[in-house]
């Protein structure tokens, strides 16, 4: 069986872009250790408050081949929320967006501290007019939960309020 030239060079251009898309695959653009740095956060969740009562469920999936964790919040009541988690290597930071039910909108940023992330709003004014910022930290603790913090604070670093304080607590299957 004869080949032309044309089948020949088709034959071969078929196969090098069939190598190049399957070593393109192969590549993990979030597999560096930055993009792991919030996987203690990843998996099916109870959450409690500070006295230990149940407030509600949360499910952390990592999904797009590790380049986002997605969040999703039922409370015990009627609340329900989502957040897109993802690390941005531009700036080397770590970006949440949150929307729930409520019409809450929260668009963080910030990076690992100490073991905690942590990350923080812009500036907004408050109701007396100072400045002041949404700042949200989950650090991870020794028996594998999670343990997070929102807080109000204002711009000089002073907590005016914390909004929620809550452990999380793997779901046993």
């Amino acid at each position: 069986m004869k080949l032309s030239a044309l089948k020949l060079t088709t034959l071969f251009l078929i196969l090098t872009a069939s190598q190049t898309f399957s070593q393109e695959k192969k590549e993990c653009p979030c597999c560096s250790s930055e993009y792991s740095q919030f996987d203690y956060w990843v998996g099916e969740w109870d959450v409690f408050d500070t006295t230990g009562t149940k407030v509600g469920s949360n499910i952390i999936t990592k999904l797009e081949d590790g380049c986002l964790l997605k969040e999703q919040w039922t409370s015990t009541g009627k609340h329900t929320g989502t957040s897109y988690n993802f690390y941005n290597r531009t700036d080397k930071s770590w970006n949440q967006i949150w929307v729930d039910n409520q019409g809450t909108v929260l668009d963080l940023k910030g990076e690992l501290i100490n073991g905690a992330m942590t990350l923080k709003s812009s500036l907004v004014k408050n109701k007396d007019g100072e400045n002041i910022y949404h700042r949200i930290a989950w650090h991870q603790q020794k028996d594998g939960s999670v343990m997070q913090v929102w807080g109000v604070v204002h711009e000089d670093g002073k907590v005016l309020s914390n909004l929620f304080k809550g452990q999380y607590k793997k779901v046993k299957k």
